[in-house]
Formats: structure tokens, sequence, C-alpha cells
């Protein structure tokens, strides 16, 4: 598996995905920090404080790589069985199932997860920086709020790697990348939905459910890989 991992990754040529989630954390950590500075030198507080900061900026992230996961998908997988070309790739002496699965590792778990953590890590640190200059957020950040932040942002981080392997199911029914792509939009869009005094993004068991949903896609995907015609 992980040798198939590795021939996959050297396949995909992952620059153009490095070159987007840089311009990504830069977009989100320039939108909050121009948020915060503007409503600063308005005399208002965006923030009360860095753990609500925080909260917004994992909520950034993850909408941001959910779908960036979809695309990885319609990349390795369905834009494969589109063009037939995974075809080619069938005619190996490799499982099927190990093969798609490989391809779903590294969509959802390798590069989805390992990426939030990164650029979530990265752009809160950034931020933090930014403010311990510019003071446009009261208090200091302590310890126990950053130990705290440090294990919420790993859970989140795994279930929305879960849930970017949901649009497997809408992109296999007809082989459809704009399917893929757009059905992760609705679940972004779903997820970040907010009523008065209720925000979803920062209920830790939507996340966690939609992953164990992600996962069993997934799993019937590979199942089905011997039976599927490409």
């Amino acid at each position: 598996m992980l040798k198939l991992i590795r021939i996959e990754l050297r396949k995909m040529k992952m620059g153009w995905y490095v070159r987007g989630v840089i311009i990504a954390n830069l977009i989100i950590l320039g939108f909050m920090w121009l948020v915060s500075y503007t409503e600063k030198a308005e005399g208002t507080e965006s923030f009360q404080s860095m753990d609500e900061a925080f909260v917004v900026i994992g909520t950034f992230v993850r909408a941001v790589f959910i779908v960036f996961g979809a695309v990885l998908i319609a990349k390795l997988v369905i834009s494969e069985y589109k063009n037939k070309t995974i075809q080619v790739m069938f005619t190996y002496p490799i499982s099927r199932k190990k093969l798609l699965a490989a391809k779903l590792s590294i969509s959802g778990g390798l590069t989805t997860f390992i990426t939030m953590l990164v650029s979530n890590s990265f752009v809160a640190a950034a931020y933090y920086m930014l403010n311990s200059i510019y003071h446009v957020i009261p208090g200091e950040l302590s310890a126990d709020v950053m130990s705290q932040h440090s294990v919420k942002m790993a859970v989140f981080a795994f279930g929305a790697a879960g849930t970017s392997l949901v649009p497997i199911f809408f992109g296999m029914r007809k082989h459809s990348v704009p399917a893929t792509i757009i059905s992760s939009v609705v679940i972004v869009m779903l997820m970040s939905s907010t009523s008065p005094g209720l925000a979803l993004s920062s209920i830790v068991y939507l996340p966690l459910s939609l992953a164990a949903v992600g996962l069993f896609f997934s799993y019937m995907a590979v199942r089905k890989a011997d039976k599927q015609d490409a």
C-alpha cells in the first residue's frame, strides 16, 4: 500500500497543490487580518479573544481544504474513470481495491489531514504574531488556550479530512468531476451555516459524523472496485 501511495504521489506531481495551499493560506490570513485591523480602526473589535479568532481561522481552513480534498478526489479518481485512463492501471498485476484505497488515502488522509494541520498552525501562528505587534485583540494567549486549541485542531482536522471523502459518493455515480466538487461546496456551506446562538462549525460531532459517512462511502467505493466497469 505504501509503495502504491508513493507511486501515485510521484505520478501526480504535487507542485500545483502546494502552490494552491500556500496561496489559500495567505488569502485566509490576509482576510482575517484585514477584517480585524479595519474594525479595530473603526473603534470596534471583531473578536473578543484569540481563542475566538482561532475558532474562525479553523473554520476557514477546514472549509477551504474540504473543497481541496474534493478536487484531489476528482483528479485522482473521478477524472481517471471518466477519461478511461484508469483502465491502463487496472491491467497491472495490482488489486483494484488496493489501488483505489491508495488514491483515497492520499486525498483524505495523507494530504488533506496533514495540510489542514499545517495550514491551521501556520495561519494561527502568523495571526498571533501580527496581533502581538498591533494589539487588535485584547488579552494574552495562555498555555491552556494553546493546548486546548491544539487538541481541537487535531480533532476537527480529522473530522474534516473524513468529510472531504463524502463527495466520492456523488462523483462515482456518473463519474462526474463537477458533481464531486459542487457537492463539497454544498457540504461546506451546510457546515458553516449559523443561527442565533448556534454555529454548526463549532460542533465537533458534526464533522466527526460526516467523517464516518465519508469513510463509509470510501469503503463502498473500494469494495465495488472489482465489480465496477471502468
